[in-house]
């Protein structure tokens, strides 16, 4: 793909991209989701994150892996995090955890 052709690839790309962002900021208050959808959409950052996270957790070298170290140290993390409301503590508890497994017990 060269020339002009390339130009309009990336023409309808931008607007692809930028036109549904943009519509919210330009039509402001004339335009309002569906109370449903705004109801779904609080939800969206937490499923963002989970789909980013869980796999990372539950693959280990291209396979499922239900008894792996990274498993247990997010149960830990999770159990911690619902326990203390401090922002640091499930990081450093479950970077611990982590640790011990891995270097500890060699697993």
């Amino acid at each position: 793909m060269e020339g002009p052709w390339l130009w309009i690839a990336f023409a309808l790309v931008a607007l692809a991209t930028h036109v549904p962002r943009g519509s919210f900021i330009v039509l402001g208050q004339r335009a309002r989701l569906p109370a449903t959808v705004q109801d779904a959409l609080r939800y969206a950052p937490a499923a963002a994150l989970a789909a980013i996270v869980v796999p990372d957790v539950l693959v280990v070298e291209g396979a499922v892996n239900p008894l792996n170290p990274k498993l247990a140290a997010a149960a830990v993390v999770l159990a911690v995090a619902m326990r203390w409301k401090n922002p640091w503590l499930p990081f450093i508890v479950g970077m611990a955890v982590l640790l011990v497994l891995r270097k500890g017990l060699g697993l």
